[in-house]
């Protein structure tokens, strides 16, 4: 709830997609399109497809391609080949749409074994291409995630596997096997099916195990248990994701992915959590380990709400490019009838959190299966009839493409029904498609692989540490005054003058406009420490230190450039350094939706923000640099003509611009322009977040980006 946020923890997950070192079985494939076949597409790098009919290469293109998968059966459940595509209807959102790519797939289930060895695929990327492009031949790839499934269930799905791979697949079907940790250039897909099955009985499951393998496990390992268990399941949906486009290129037909996971899920309960994922968690150290009802708070189903709210934005971007390269999911739960998702072995956790936690993750490879045209065997001891309804529904379909009339580019979900004029018989095809984003639009028409949009760059910059030598720290703000004026709110805190024995005590202010007139000048003191010197040998040393010294002051200005001149001056009044600024006044009273400039306030505890909730006056935290303990509310005032009440949204983003999941925004109670957010980052991974706020009033909008930095 798509790690999905920690950008150096998901640069170890692409190091582990390039690297083949760490992989517990290997076999080197291919991935570069193959020939165009007759009277079949080919999926191409941004949504292309090229078809040759009648001896003319037809392109089909556009990111808003669509290829549908359709099941046709009579009334006793029997196929039905015969049809034409004048006989199709497809609609999207309701809407009836232009069929103009047709294709039955047929596959024999009595090939004839004759001429050359079947077994003899080669390794290279043409033979691969060559054996995969006839519509034809089945396409298999088991994806063991071995992160996500416990050791005594990977002994059951090797049992299963294995016998499913040597009764029920055909000698013509191309398998290929895959771990999380394996690169997609090394799946081989083959006919070798003796091969196959020696990789799956290496399959061993190492979910809630975190003994180190090899190198790139030894990189985090040493992290808390959920940042760990957030890296796993960044590397394997990233390997998901990979496995798909590799997938797409050596065929348009159907291919399918036969994952066998216990699901997914971000949220590790609390007696779970350990300051080093490799031990186990300390009582000594987290007394909630004792606890068996530690994960029923308010809090606690809160936060498993977030985590399961971004897991989904991560599972919808593996759904996306399944659809883009035409890939069905089909997952498989090795724990069979699941009673429970945590062991005696662990922590005592109580049934409440533990059902909820066993429902996410089962939900979870439900919507993986669901919304790519496959089938979630889930909950179920007789694992066969699913993996037979996976054999089905490769063996005999109907290929339907199609460009959306829409061309939408929302990344929402939109709905395919698929009709039949025919009366008699029944169609199944999957219920529709996540969209591309503008964002993927752009990603597509440019060089640059995954690019960040400009805002999320210009929000970043502002995370840059003051440059070595400085003395202090400073933040400017603007918001509505009176009499068309802005109010210009500075503040400044001082850095950790290592090396020096001079501290900044003071900075001399000086504001001027753009015409030359003065509006503020002036010296602006220390603020005095809230904890003051002890009063009181009895004080804890836990206590929480006080914040550093921080100091603001507040004028009005007129809109438009104003030069702003500091000078640090020490305790004795000396002057250490000097600095100039130029900075634009916004104009607050014309008549668009525009917003103030948002500002930190941060609570080390939850004592402090209980108090600093409802106190509007709290001064802005100058850093952006925070602990996953810290407590924080970003605040802002939102101006809209007359007494209109804009609509607000905000959204925790990773530093890529990617949406992680949604926050709340709350009014203050005078019922006036402030709104403030609330963010408890415990949850997440240290790395750089942005927070994106948006007010919308008809077609005005006005949005603002926040960036913060997370530490340890």
């Amino acid at each position: 709830m798509n790690t999905r946020w920690i950008a150096a923890f998901l640069s170890i997950g692409l190091l582990l997609m390039v690297s083949g070192s760490a992989a517990p079985q290997r076999q080197p494939s291919s991935a570069p399109p193959p020939p165009a076949q007759p009277g079949g597409a080919q999926e191409t790098g941004a949504g292309e497809s090229v078809e040759l009919q009648g001896g003319v290469t037809v392109f089909r293109s556009g990111i808003n391609y669509v290829r549908v998968d359709a099941f046709v059966t009579d009334e006793d459940g029997n196929p039905v080949f015969d049809l034409t595509q004048d006989d199709f209807e497809v609609y999207e959102d309701g809407v009836l749409q232009t069929v103009d790519s047709f294709q039955v797939v047929q596959v024999d289930r009595t090939p004839e074994l004759s001429g050359e060895p079947l077994t003899s695929v080669g390794v290279t990327r043409s033979d691969q291409e060559l054996a995969a492009s006839r519509p034809d031949i089945r396409v298999f790839v088991i994806f063991l995630d071995d992160y996500h499934v416990r050791d005594g269930n990977s002994i059951r799905a090797r049992r299963m596997l294995v016998d499913f791979i040597e009764n029920d697949l055909l000698p013509t079907d191309l398998v290929g096997v895959m771990y999380p940790l394996m690169p997609v250039t090394e799946v081989r897909l083959t006919r070798d099916h003796d091969a196959v099955i020696n990789a799956v009985r290496q399959f061993e499951g190492v979910k809630y195990e975190y003994e180190v393998r090899n190198l790139y496990e030894a990189r985090y390992n040493m992290y808390p248990t959920e940042i760990v268990e957030r890296i796993r399941n960044e590397v394997s949906l990233s390997a998901l994701r990979g496995l798909m486009t590799m997938l797409g290129g050596l065929r348009e037909g159907r291919k399918s992915v036969l994952l066998v996971s216990e699901g997914y899920t971000y949220y590790v309960p609390p007696q779970l959590r350990s300051q080093v994922a490799d031990l186990r968690a300390d009582p000594r150290i987290n007394p909630t380990v004792l606890d068996p009802f530690a994960g029923d708070t308010p809090f606690e189903e809160t936060m498993s709400f977030f985590e399961g709210s971004a897991m989904m934005q991560d599972l919808r971007r593996v759904i996306r490019t399944a659809s883009r390269f035409n890939a069905s999911v089909y997952t498989v739960d090795p724990r069979g009838l699941a009673a429970f998702e945590f062991d005696l072995d662990q922590p005592q956790i109580s049934y409440r959190t533990d059902q909820r936690t066993l429902r996410d993750t089962q939900d979870t490879l439900r919507v993986l299966a669901e919304e790519t045209g496959g089938r979630a065997i889930v909950n179920q001891n007789d694992l066969r009839p699913g993996l037979q309804q996976m054999l089905d529904d490769a063996s005999g379909y109907y290929l339907l493409g199609y460009n959306s009339t829409a061309a939408p580019t929302d990344g929402e979900f939109h709905e395919i029904e698929v009709r039949l004029k025919r009366p008699g018989l029944r169609v199944r095809a999957r219920e529709g498609y996540w969209a591309v984003t503008v964002r993927d639009v752009e990603r597509s028409l440019t060089t640059r692989a995954h690019e960040p949009p400009k805002a999320v760059d210009v929000a970043l910059s502002a995370l840059a540490e003051p440059r070595r030598g400085r003395l202090v720290r400073t933040w400017v703000g603007t918001s509505r005054a009176e009499n068309g004026r802005t109010r210009v709110t500075f503040a400044w805190e001082p850095t950790e003058s290592r090396g020096r024995r001079d501290a900044a005590s003071r900075v001399l202010v000086t504001a001027m406009g753009d015409t030359g007139g003065a509006y503020f000048r002036g010296r602006v003191p220390e603020q005095a420490r809230s904890a003051g010197r002890r009063s009181s040998r009895r004080r804890s040393r836990r206590e929480v230190a006080a914040p550093p010294p921080m100091t603001r002051v507040e004028f009005e200005a007129d809109p438009g450039t104003m030069q702003m001149n500091l000078a640090i001056e020490g305790e004795a009044g000396e002057v250490l350094d000097r600095d100039r600024d130029q900075i634009v006044i916004p104009d607050f009273t014309a008549p668009d939706l525009v917003m103030s400039t948002p500002y930190f306030v941060r609570a080390r505890n939850a004592l402090e923000l209980n108090a600093l909730v409802s106190d509007w006056d709290a001064p802005p935290t100058v850093s952006r640099n925070f602990r996953r303990t810290d407590r924080l509310l970003l605040r802002f005032d939102v101006y809209a003509p007359g007494d209109a009440a804009p609509e607000m949204e905000a959204n925790l983003l990773n530093r890529g611009g990617d949406a992680m999941f949604p926050l709340e925004v709350r009014a203050a109670e005078d019922g006036g322009a402030s709104r403030q957010v609330e963010l408890a980052p415990s949850f997440l991974a240290p790395g750089e977040y942005i927070i994106e706020i948006r007010a919308t009033l008809g077609d005005g909008e006005a949005s603002e980006m926040v960036a913060f930095r997370l530490g340890a």
